[in-house]
């Protein structure tokens, strides 16, 4: 059987590094998502102190040469948690958005290549989905599942399965009707092949982008739920449980607060920039030659 011609070509890393790095907003975003992840990965190597250990003689204790972001009120080492905390709010960032990404872009290619009542359901289910408040939905699953690691990475990918499932479902309707398509139903290829190895690689685009941006409403969510409690849980630290520990302490120990939330800031602050980044240079009509 004869290959089936894919005219747009799947991005590669490399270049697109690149290009993001020559673009000194995109490059800024790309540092601090970097350096985040670089927190999350060598967190041991980071960490000056154990993230759980406890010292009762310097509980409260202000920013200092021992402690560079003081401790808390268990004299735990803040620095330490912040750091470790990263591991918790990338790995939940990471699982739940790629959860998100796998499954509602192969139901939005499903709805848009077969239509009908297939379609109709599929975009009915997340219509329902995508009517609740994406912070509410995640408290209420959370809240039924109880709280946990595995059941806040479930929450938010169920969130943010219908904005990957819309975008999918809106790039099969246009791709699936082009020419290309045609001539592959034309030479008998199957189903699946026209699926995945034709139509899919044409949708992509716009739907990783989508991606890019969502990490960082999945991580806010996550510090929702873990500031309420429906989270990762103690002792495990993260930003959310952290800042949520930090509230009763913020006449006597304001770093406490100051330096998750500033965590959380730059985090997000830097997949939106790089999100925006990726928008444009993957933009077929912004695409240069080569």
């Amino acid at each position: 059987m004869s290959e089936i011609p894919i005219p747009v070509p799947t991005p590669r890393l490399g270049a697109m590094l690149t290009k993001l790095a020559a673009d000194r907003r995109s490059a800024t975003g790309l540092l601090f998502v970097g350096l985040a992840v670089l927190m999350a990965l060598a967190a041991p190597l980071i960490a000056t102190h154990d993230p759980n250990r406890p010292d009762f003689v310097a509980t409260l204790a202000a920013p200092s040469l021992d402690h560079v972001f003081g401790t808390d009120d268990l004299g735990r080492d803040t620095f330490s948690r912040v750091v470790y905390g990263a591991q918790a709010s990338i790995l939940v960032g990471v699982l739940s958005v790629a959860a998100a990404f796998v499954f509602g872009t192969i139901l939005g290619l499903v709805a848009g290549f077969f239509g009908r009542w297939i379609d109709a359901l599929i975009m009915r289910v997340m219509d329902v989905i995508f009517a609740f408040p994406s912070i509410l939905l995640a408290l209420a699953i959370t809240a039924v599942l109880g709280p946990s690691l595995t059941n806040a990475v479930l929450a938010i990918a169920i969130v943010n399965l219908p904005v990957f499932a819309r975008i999918a479902r809106a790039q099969t309707l246009i791709v699936a009707r082009l020419d290309f398509v045609e001539a592959g139903r034309a030479i008998g290829a199957t189903t699946p092949r026209l699926l995945f190895r034709t139509i899919l690689p044409n949708i992509l685009t716009p739907v990783i982008v989508q991606g890019s941006l969502l990490f960082a409403s999945a991580i806010i969510t996550e510090s929702y739920l873990s500031f309420l409690g429906l989270g990762v849980q103690p002792p495990t630290p993260t930003w959310g449980n952290m800042l949520r520990n930090a509230i009763g302490f913020l006449d006597l120990a304001p770093w406490l607060a100051c330096f998750p939330g500033l965590a959380i800031f730059l985090v997000v602050l830097g997949f939106n920039v790089l999100g925006d980044g990726l928008r444009d240079k993957l933009d077929p009509r912004d695409a240069s030659p080569g």
